[in-house]
């Protein structure tokens, strides 16, 4: 297994304007905000199917993101699609002439934003450029319009042949803002933008499809059931041969189909951790012995491959790690490490072909991800492009994964990031708390909220409380109605783990989250204001009643009616406790400092939630509270400079609540 990483201890002017004093002593001046916060200047590079050009996506403070072509015969770089408007996203090869791409509006507010994100189809020499899913833009072209298809068409990942002009799309055929009901798999030709239904089982949400383009498997999710239906190799038809429970943990989740005609899942070990097995669908059963499982770790892997074989699986532990099968990818991995020690380096080699490229990103908890071009054949690499070119490793700071155990006894995985310098003792702490909350929190690699908190001298302790996906499903269930108890006291057990490690000033602590996590951060002063100085709560849950009645937010109702009742608590069974746990209803219990921020269009917490918690907390009496309100962002903040003015209030907010002699 390859996880080579440096271990501990080893746009506009306004947004690089610094402000409020460090929390601690700094012998260096402060970094500006905006360079934790500004856009990448290198987004992708993707190798060509034959390993012949590299797409890249480069943008800067003052350009928008563009498409641009790397012919490493000759070395020449084109651009081939750029947007006056717009930001180029998601790239994907359809064959080794050809590219289609979706754009993005990195510049303007989700209030103000198109509803769609298009989708657009270019030659490598930026020839033969169409327009195939409407949005309403300038390119610098006139794109041929004709028979574009409605914004709600959307690319699939999977890459099929690439030896055609074809991709697939997904088409909703019922829907509404809370939802899909039934979604259509078509084949798009990319050059005459006709297409083709792809015949499926109805309700399908998931397709699993070889390396000729075949479709081979479907997952279906109707109410609260999901199921896996395969086509019969010989008839055509299908066959359902799963049911399983829709939202609480599939029995079975389709990855990838093998030259070989192997196909591959990830499903529970026999240690109750997701793992990766084989499976036969004409006897519907999966290997004896997983192809790969790493205890204590949910793996849900990419595979990397070419036309003949399976060559590796890349997926994420403690950190992003890769385990090669093929021997000769095995020795490139290992001359790259020794090439970039300070780094963990992914390889993409081509799909199919002599050629003797492969793209290396690498990152590190210090490092955000830069991109190299490697040669198999004279063990050169060269520098494609930085994502952040104006980060230095020196200036960051270390991040690793910890281990603490919770009040019950069930051990709580979480990454610990300490500031620069000397002092490593009695530092004033945050508690960043992840959202979702049924996902995995963090991974190891550079966190621009991470890395800013620490430049301003703070310990950061992200913990994967119970209910985090990622560390099996014992870990993932014992979270079941568990807000604003066991999953909140996993918090603070995080930060008297901290104190006991002689980490953190038990006087100087602060919790701050966003969405679940800031509805976490105002349980902690409900909860334990003695340990909590303040908190910071952005978009976050206040009444867990809202979240059941709200018909303005965009939780399907599905979810709500199936999944919430069993993870969150039944809205009439557990009425009591979802009162009790909700911080709305516990104001009075709220004497510390609160940050509160919120989106004016978010439709997964409304802003409902943050002035009915405002006004609460108001009539009862606290006058330390900051409110901000951002009218046209949602959930989370899609401009630079709403991050960079959201964390500059935040580390003022921080610096009057956590000095020392506050």
């Amino acid at each position: 297994m390859h996880m080579n990483r440096r271990q501990a201890g080893t746009a506009v002017a306004a947004l690089f304007a610094q402000t409020a004093a460090p929390a601690t002593a700094q012998t260096a001046p402060l970094l500006p905000v905006g360079l934790f916060f500004q856009e990448p200047a290198m987004a992708d590079a993707v190798l060509s199917p034959s390993g012949q050009s590299v797409a890249l996506r480069i943008g800067s403070k003052d350009d928008r993101v563009r498409l641009s072509v790397l012919d490493l015969q000759t070395m020449k770089v084109t651009t081939v699609a750029t947007f006056i408007d717009a930001d180029v996203a998601r790239v994907q090869w359809v064959n080794d002439q050809r590219l289609v791409f979706g754009v993005s509006d990195n510049r303007t507010a989700p209030a103000d934003q198109r509803e769609g994100t298009g989708l657009y189809a270019v030659n490598a020499d930026g020839e033969g450029f169409r327009q195939l899913v409407r949005r309403s833009g300038s390119f610098f072209n006139d794109p041929v319009r004709t028979n574009e298809l409605p914004w709600n068409n959307f690319l699939l990942g999977h890459l099929g042949a690439q030896d055609n002009d074809q991709v697939f799309i997904v088409q909703p055929e019922a829907y509404s803002d809370k939802g899909v009901d039934f979604i259509k798999l078509l084949r798009l030709d990319t050059r005459t933008s006709k297409t083709q239904d792809v015949e499926a089982p109805l309700n399908a949400f998931q397709w699993l499809i070889d390396g000729r383009g075949q479709l081979l498997a479907v997952l279906t999710e109707k109410d609260q059931t999901a199921a896996l239906h395969f086509r019969d190799a010989t008839t055509g038809n299908w066959r359902k041969l799963r049911e399983f429970e829709r939202f609480l943990g599939r029995d079975m989740t389709l990855q990838w189909a093998g030259p070989d005609g192997r196909i591959y899942v990830t499903a529970s070990s026999d240690k109750g951790n997701a793992a990766v097995f084989t499976f036969d669908p004409a006897n519907n059963r999966l290997s004896d012995k997983p192809v790969l499982s790493t205890p204590g770790f949910d793996i849900d892997p990419s595979f990397i491959a070419n036309d003949n074989k399976l060559l590796g699986l890349r997926f994420t532990v403690d950190a992003e790690v890769t385990q090669w099968f093929d021997d000769d990818m095995k020795g490139h991995q290992a001359e790259v490490d020794r090439q970039l020690p300070a780094t963990a380096n992914t390889l993409q080699p081509s799909r199919r072909g002599a050629s003797p490229f492969a793209v290396v990103r690498a990152f590190a908890d210090l490092t955000p991800a830069v991109f190299y071009l490697y040669n198999k054949s004279s063990q050169k690499l060269t520098r494609l492009g930085a994502a952040m070119p104006d980060v230095k490793p020196a200036q960051m700071a270390a991040m690793d994964m910890v281990r603490f155990k919770a009040r019950d006894g069930l051990e709580i995985p979480a990454y610990l990031t300490l500031p620069r310098g000397d002092i490593k003792k009695g530092l004033p702490l945050v508690v960043m708390v992840h959202g979702g909350p049924w996902v995995r929190g963090a991974a190891w690699g550079w966190n621009a909220e991470v890395q800013f908190l620490a430049s301003r001298g703070y310990a950061v302790l992200q913990p994967e409380f119970r209910g985090s996906r990622g560390f099996g499903d014992r870990h993932f269930r014992a979270g079941f109605k568990q807000w604003g108890l066991a999953m909140q006291d996993d918090l603070t057990d995080a930060a008297r783990w901290a104190i006991a490690q002689g980490t953190a000033d038990p006087k100087r602590i602060a919790i701050l989250g966003a969405s679940y996590g800031g509805y976490a951060a105002m349980m902690g002063l409900a909860k334990d204001g003695d340990l909590f100085r303040c908190a910071v709560n952005w978009v976050g849950v206040s009444d867990l009643e809202l979240l059941y009645s709200a018909s303005w937010d965009d939780l399907p109702a599905e979810y709500k009616r199936y999944g919430m009742p069993v993870m969150v608590g039944d809205p009439k069974n557990d009425a009591a406790q979802l009162k009790a746990t909700s911080p709305v209803h516990n104001t009075a219990r709220i004497k510390n400092p609160l940050l509160m921020a919120y989106g004016g269009v978010d439709r997964r917490v409304p802003i409902e939630h943050g002035k009915r918690m405002r006004d609460a907390l108001a009539k009862a009496g606290n006058a330390n509270v900051e409110w901000i309100e951002y009218a046209k962002e949602g959930h989370g903040w899609a401009l630079a400079e709403t991050r960079v003015d959201f964390w500059t209030r935040v580390e003022n907010f921080l610096s009057r609540h956590l000095t020392a002699s506050a």
